[in-house]
């Protein structure tokens, strides 16, 4: 073979290699790109993490709300739906949680019957305002309560129920839609309640959508979904 023939031969070999290398090397960059790799190879290019949810939660000192990451366990016993726990607020302005009593299990009338609700003190005439969103059921004032008032929440499952007010928001009737937070009336000491201890009554029903607001339902603490413990 002469020089010219050599020549032409090492041509073509190195263009063959070069060839082969070019297909190779896209191969693997077209593999390390693909989705199967990108996690490890390419992190920046990953799939993003699931936002978490957001839950609206009471404030430690104002019982305002404000939102957090994470959402409320919607299964938990013995407390309103999901819905009104994220909406919930004291009742009664300017009372903090920290100045709210456990009076829950306290007995009444001679040991005759538990309280089932909690005493919210505060000065007569304080506005007492709705804890959570609603539409007003019943308003009429009854031996023990007072000045009261039914309200059933969104999903039909709930009542809360306002007692031994001074005196009714003005305008205030039943089948009125209630928000978060509207004044409903005043503290007082209507009904039973001792005239120099002005005060709130409030009490959590849980009900059945179908249920009427005087049907007897399974009362709920409401020192612990205030407070939040």
């Amino acid at each position: 073979m002469n020089l010219a023939d050599r020549l032409l031969t090492i041509a073509a070999t190195a263009t063959i290699t070069s060839a082969v290398w070019i297909v190779a090397g896209g191969s693997l960059i077209e593999n390390a790109t693909s989705e199967s790799q990108r996690g490890s190879t390419r992190p920046s290019e990953a799939a993003p993490s699931p936002v978490a949810n957001e839950t609206v939660v009471l404030d430690e000192e104002t019982g305002a709300t404000r939102t957090v990451a994470g959402s409320l366990d919607s299964d938990t016993p013995d407390r309103p739906s999901e819905m009104d726990v994220r909406e919930i607020m004291i009742p009664v302005l300017n009372v903090r949680r920290s100045d709210l009593t456990d009076t829950y299990e306290q007995s009444r009338e001679g040991g005759t019957r538990l309280h089932e609700a909690i005493d919210i003190m505060a000065p007569e005439g304080t506005t007492v305002v709705a804890a959570a969103p609603g539409t007003i059921e019943k308003i009429f004032v009854s031996e023990r309560g007072g000045n009261t008032i039914y309200v059933r929440s969104k999903d039909r499952k709930t009542i809360y129920y306002y007692a031994h007010l001074a005196e009714y928001a003005k305008g205030l009737k039943e089948g009125q839609r209630v928000r978060r937070g509207q004044r409903l009336g005043s503290v007082g000491s209507t009904g039973n309640a001792e005239k120099d201890a002005p005060h709130l009554h409030f009490q959590i029903l849980r009900t059945t959508a179908g249920s009427e607001w005087w049907e007897p339902a399974p009362a709920i603490n409401p020192y612990p979904v205030l407070t939040g413990t």
